[in-house]
């Protein structure tokens, strides 16, 4: 008995023991090219189009042990653009910062369907260059966007692949617009609100987005990856029409971390 309440006492002394647990991260950083289509009837009624840039970094955080992962993108745009005449000359940039939660559902051993929703808080301009009176448009927006992607997995050439498509739609949102005829003075400087933020859904602002991207893995923890991003934002509020297309092209590199977490 004496032998075995000295066992206990010193087991007692020693450290506690931790159980890891895993999660993996994959980390995505692309470039892109082309071309851009802008039309926004409070700086003009013409179309403009031309070439833009687009840069997307996306952050998924997986645990192991759980369905559910967090997805993180942010998105820059920036594009100079023409009228059909080339005689007026339009920039247009904006950043995007997408956050969401997404559950995967294992449909086969190479088929992976996700479903969730994110935020989407995007800021932006519209600039024309020809304009002497009211230049600029502003864009700021947060919207509700329903998500779902699917990735199929394969191997060609002894090679990890994946074939992944994602979309986002809108939902709801809010959104900021001058009314029709209204300046920017007389929003800023006196202070004259006339329904300058305005609640939107997909009836009045049917903004969607979609990618479409191939993975080849080159590393044990490095991916090509490249594809399509098609992003299509557009609004009807307050008598005014705006929209900026664009279809790019992609290409960048996926990495891939395993965490662990100790915890007792």
């Amino acid at each position: 008995m004496a032998f075995r309440l000295f066992i206990v006492s010193l087991l007692s002394l020693l450290p506690p023991t931790f159980a890891a647990a895993q999660s993996e991260r994959r980390t995505t950083n692309m470039i892109g090219v082309g071309p851009t289509e802008v039309y926004d009837t409070y700086l003009s009624q013409e179309h403009f189009s031309g070439t833009g840039l687009s840069f997307l970094s996306t952050v998924q955080g997986v645990k192991a042990e759980r369905r559910w992962s967090t997805l993180i993108e942010h998105q820059a745009h920036l594009a100079t653009v023409n009228d059909r005449s080339d005689d007026s000359h339009e920039l247009a940039g904006d950043y995007t910062l997408f956050v969401g939660r997404m559950r995967s559902f294992q449909l086969l051993p190479s088929l992976t369907v996700e479903a969730g929703g994110m935020l989407a808080a995007n800021v932006g301009f519209i600039y024309n260059m020809s304009n002497g009176n009211n230049p600029a448009q502003a864009r700021v927006s947060l919207n509700v966007m329903p998500t779902a992607a699917a990735t199929w997995r394969f191997t060609v050439f002894g090679r990890r692949a994946a074939l992944r498509y994602e979309t986002q739609l809108l939902l709801l949102g809010i959104m900021f617009s001058p009314n029709y005829g209204q300046s920017y003075y007389e929003i800023f400087s006196r202070g004259n609100y006339d329904h300058n933020i305005v609640p939107t859904t997909f009836v009045s602002a049917p903004n969607m987005r979609h990618q479409l991207m191939a993975d080849v893995n080159v590393g044990p923890r490095t991916t090509v990856r490249f594809g399509y991003l098609g992003d299509f934002q557009q609004s009807k509020v307050n008598n005014l029409k705006s929209h900026v297309y664009s279809n790019h092209f992609m290409i960048g590199f996926v990495k891939h971390f395993t965490v662990i977490n100790h915890r007792p």
